[in-house]
């Protein structure tokens, strides 16, 4: 099988070019559109450029994904070779929020299924989100008044606004459906679609019922607030990876989180902290 050719940096040359275009046709597109709502007349021959540049651009993506999967790649693999990884961050942090929403309608948690105990930790922020939803709601009614007599920019407006309060709602719910689990002897701490991080038990030197309410940043320190508080502390004896949003490594070795019942899941991790080993087996007979 024959590779593509690579620069230095290990990249195709076909996608780096493809992602140098992106990089200047999409935030062009995205002045265009503001230049429109602001109400500035922008000349047809622009438009057509734009639109034109913007489909060729789709073309060639499609067909440089369709020559890597031949070349073997994954759908995933492929996908991350045309898109950088923080786009493909974002997007999939957008996608766990609105698939959230739907698990939390349904009832259906994320992650629970085989878990040895499931701890919710989203109870004490229930009062705040709903609250933010619907100022966000009553703010997308006044919006919509106002704006009556410019039909383009209300438009704008009003999905912006939307999706607003499904990004809130979303937010919550994300954190309603994806609880802290412990499955075995792995620890798997959430929050919200941003945060899922797993912890070795045996990774864990102490473990503590400790009520805060300010948190002040600190490397190796991961806090992991809900309503301004955490109820657990957790001490590593090694560091653990938790990344963030955009993929950047955080290794931290202190980790302070809340649980709906904070001393369940104190009880629970002291308990497999402290598991007997399991009795070896009978040694084979020669």
């Amino acid at each position: 099988m024959r590779d593509l050719p690579r620069t230095s940096s290990g990249r195709a040359r076909p996608v780096r070019l493809l992602r140098l275009v992106a990089y200047v046709a999409l935030p062009a597109e995205v002045v265009l559109a503001v230049l429109l709502v602001g109400g500035v007349r922008i000349p047809g021959a622009v438009w057509a450029v734009a639109e034109v540049l913007a489909v060729a651009l789709l073309l060639a993506e499609a067909l440089a994904y369709r020559g890597l999967r031949r070349r073997g790649l994954s759908r995933r693999a492929a996908v991350a070779e045309l898109v950088p990884e923080p786009v493909l961050r974002l997007a999939g942090h957008e996608l766990r929020l609105m698939a959230g929403l739907g698990r939390w309608v349904a009832r259906r948690p994320h992650g629970v299924h085989g878990a040895d105990g499931v701890f919710p930790h989203a109870r004490d922020q229930a009062a705040l989100m709903y609250g933010f939803a619907f100022v966000c709601l009553v703010e997308t009614v006044g919006m919509s008044y106002l704006l009556a007599d410019w039909p383009l920019v209300h438009a704008v407006v009003l999905v912006l606004d939307v999706y607003t309060v499904l990004f809130v709602l979303g937010l919550h719910a994300a954190s309603v459906t994806r609880p802290h689990t412990l499955t075995g002897d792995v620890l798997r701490v959430r929050q919200a679609a941003h945060v899922d991080v797993r912890v070795p038990v045996g990774r864990i030197a102490a473990v503590r019922h400790e009520s805060l309410f300010t948190h002040e940043k600190a490397e190796g320190v991961l806090n992991l607030a809900v309503g301004s508080q955490t109820s657990v502390t957790i001490e590593l004896t090694e560091p653990v990876d938790a990344p963030r949003l955009l993929g950047a490594p955080r290794p931290v070795h202190l980790i302070r989180l809340h649980a709906d019942d904070p001393r369940a899941l104190v009880r629970a991790l002291t308990r497999a902290r402290t598991a007997p080993s399991p009795t070896p087996g009978q040694p084979p007979r020669a």
